[in-house]
Parts: structure tokens; sequence; C-alpha cells
């Protein structure tokens, strides 16, 4: 299908960014001022991420005119989501039809920011570019594409020249400036009675991590909570538990590491 057939697509999407207006928010200013100029000799300017975050990224937030890779784990994906928008940024979501923007406003994500693509259609990547002219944060689905060189530095320079941040997740691409990753490291449950073992698993420790260029791997852990009320990497902790242990009721936990 070539490009006449989505172009429908592409001129209601140019027409909903002239609604949105010129005016770009959520920079935010730069958290660490040890973390040194850019390639270019630049100090960028960031987009906002959530407070617990902000130690891994070099400049304390997402660098504008950068590709970030992310794994697909939504609690991740709504937490930037809700920063950025929440700061001012206008963000559009792109081929995730599921990921809940309920839970992103109770995390503080500013909807009326925030336009979703669900389906882009059989070129997510042409619709990314067009919405780079007019977005702060893109965040893309790839559904396991592995992105050709020539056309990831087509889209790169595109953030670049607008100074927007493309954020990549589900797929292969090269040259990106970080990659973040999340995984789930325990489950923390509100317990109905005194057994161990039985009880409602209202939140979720996450282990993240960022790999950059010429910095080292950097970790951190936060915790998310159900309904997605938000992320408090001081919470207390409570008995942590298998999800499946939970659901069954079997007399199996352990006690939470150390936070």
């Amino acid at each position: 299908m070539g490009e006449a057939a989505i172009s429908p697509t592409i001129a209601q999407l140019r027409q909903a960014m002239a609604k949105v207006g010129a005016n770009a928010g959520g920079a935010v200013p730069r958290g660490n001022s040890d973390a040194g100029p850019g390639e270019d000799g630049l100090v960028p300017e960031i987009l906002a991420v959530p407070a617990s975050l902000a130690e891994l990224f070099p400049w304390g937030g997402l660098a504008r005119g950068s590709v970030v890779a992310a794994s697909r784990t939504g609690s991740l994906l709504l937490s930037m989501i809700a920063a950025s928008s929440g700061a001012g940024a206008q963000v559009a979501v792109v081929g995730l039809p599921r990921l809940s923007m309920l839970a992103a406003a109770e995390m503080g994500a500013e909807l009326s920011r925030i336009a979703l693509v669900a389906d882009p259609g059989p070129d997510p990547l042409q619709i990314a570019t067009v919405l780079l002219d007019g977005m702060d944060l893109v965040v893309l689905n790839l559904g396991g594409m592995s992105v050709q060189p020539s056309r990831a530095k087509v889209l790169a320079a595109r953030a670049r020249r607008n100074s927007a941040v493309l954020l990549v997740v589900d797929g292969r691409w090269p040259g990106a400036a970080a990659h973040l990753s999340a995984r789930v490291s325990g489950y923390r449950t509100s317990p109905t009675g005194s057994v161990c073992g039985y009880g409602r698993i209202d939140g979720w420790d996450l282990s993240v991590s960022l790999r950059s260029r010429n910095r080292p791997l950097r970790h951190t852990r936060f915790t998310a909570t159900d309904g997605g009320r938000g992320f408090d990497a001081s919470a207390p902790s409570s008995p942590t538990l298998n999800p499946v242990v939970a659901a069954t009721g079997e007399r199996l936990c352990r006690e939470p590491e150390s936070v």
C-alpha cells in the first residue's frame, strides 16, 4: 500500500496538529549540570520524566532532538507520557491502543495534550514522521519491526530539526541515543487477613535501567501502584507475592528486598 492510500490519515494528522497550535512546552530545568554538553558541544533542552527516573538521564530528562528506545512496559510508558504532558509537552502515542489513558491521567497526565493514533496503518514510520513536525514527544510502537538504518536516519533528523523526542518501543532501532528498559521485580499486596498468601495486588516494583552513549549503565527502582495512581520510590514495603500465588491463595510468600 503506497503513500496515496494513507494520505487521508496524514491529512487528518496535520489538521489535528494545526488545532493544537505551535505552542510547544514541556521543557524543564536541566537536572544534572555535571553531565556536560552533548555530541554537538551544546547542553540540550529536555522533556520532563518522572522524578524517580531523572537520575538515570544525563541531563535529568529526555534530551530534545533525540531517539530513545524503550521496553514495552505499560507502567514505564505511562509514567513518561504523564510526566511530559503534565509539564506542558504535546505528546502523540502511535500504535498502542491498549495503553490506558485513565491510568495516565491518574499519574498526572494532561489528556488535552495527548493525541492517540491507535491504528497507524501499514507504515507507522511515516505517521511518526508527520507527528514529529508538531509534537514534543512521539511514542511509537514498532510492532516488532526492525527499522532500516536509512529510515532511522530520516526520522532522527526530523526529531533533531524539530527539537522533538521519538520514543520507540517493541522493535529494533539502529543508532538510538539511549535504551531504557524495565522489568517487574516484585509485587505489593494489601492482605485481606492474617494468612500469608491471601490478598490483593495493589502495586509492583519496577527495576529500570538506562544505557546511553558514552555513559555507564545506570539503574534505579520505583513502585507503581494499582490504578496508575503514581510512582513512589520510597513507598513502604508490604509482603511480595507471585501474582499466580496471590490468585490461587497458596501459602507461598517472601519478604521483600530492601528498596
